[in-house]
């Protein structure tokens, strides 16, 4: 039914556990997986008339948060090819992880997004926000829910 997968991951133990049962789903479906993480750009504080700060300060996270964002992609992409799922990556530079979660999407062709969510509920999902809320919100694309126990 569905065959490629894109699966958003930031490293944490419920986006790896997320990642291990996308990877276990595809198997068993004969789909692809793109693996996906969303970069953050450098924070607005040092934007400004009259901010101090190094002329590589932004060069420097940039390549940091993407070098970050590589190094858990390398491992989700190892992960799959250990179980024989063909799978790829990509990353986006985003203010707004869960856009950019649908635009890779979209740009990747992908049927079904699978991803993680941590269950929050009542006040503490409002006022925390959900990422996989918001995708479930905003994209016509049907997405798998991973919960951990």
């Amino acid at each position: 039914m569905f065959r490629h997968l894109l699966v958003p991951t930031d490293g944490s133990p419920l986006s790896q556990e997320a990642v291990s049962r996308a990877i276990s789903f595809a198997k068993e479906a004969g789909a692809r997986i793109t693996f996906f993480c969303a970069v953050q750009p450098a924070p607005k504080m040092y934007y400004g008339i009259g901010a101090i700060f190094d002329a590589h300060t932004f060069a420097t996270y940039r390549a940091n948060m993407v070098g970050a964002a590589n190094e858990i992609l390398d491992a989700a992409e190892k992960f799959a090819e250990e179980a024989g799922v063909q799978c790829g990556k990509t990353l986006l530079v985003s203010e707004e992880p869960y856009e950019a979660i649908i635009e890779a999407a979209i740009h990747n062709q992908c049927d079904l997004i699978f991803m993680a969510s941590h269950g929050r509920r009542g006040v503490s999902g409002l006022l925390l926000g959900s990422e996989t809320q918001k995708v479930l919100t905003h994209t016509s694309i049907p997405v798998l829910v991973h919960r951990s126990n």
